[in-house]
């Protein structure tokens, strides 16, 4: 299983929620973010805006799912046909298990009900 973790542009959230639900990926964690990339901010006239808002998309998904749902986010959460300066990042990283409070199921290398 992977973690896909998406910092977009708040304006890109819609289309990029829309197009995983179209997908078949509708699970996803939303929450307001504020940061910086490589620019370290912007700079209008005197006022320089180091924290710009963004929001962090997160999903779990299969290994063989990684591929399309990262090309997914980057495709919609993409400024233009070649994108912009704070378009935003993806992060990768593997889950090592997971469990689903509700039933107890305990997703992983192995697949089993946990009951506590």
């Amino acid at each position: 299983m992977i973690m896909i973790r998406s910092i977009v542009r708040p304006e890109r959230v819609d289309a990029i929620l829309a197009a995983l639900m179209e997908a078949g990926f509708p699970a996803v964690t939303k929450y307001a973010v504020a940061g910086r990339g490589k620019q370290r901010g912007i700079k209008i006239g005197e006022v320089t805006y180091d924290e710009l808002p963004k929001v962090m998309l997160m999903t779990a998904v299969a290994d063989e799912d990684k591929d399309f749902v990262v090309d997914t986010i980057m495709k919609t959460g993409r400024s233009g046909a070649k994108g912009a300066f704070g378009d935003g990042k993806i992060f990768i990283s593997e889950v090592q298990e997971s469990y689903t409070i509700s039933s107890g199921v305990k997703e992983g290398a192995e697949t089993e009900e946990v009951t506590a």
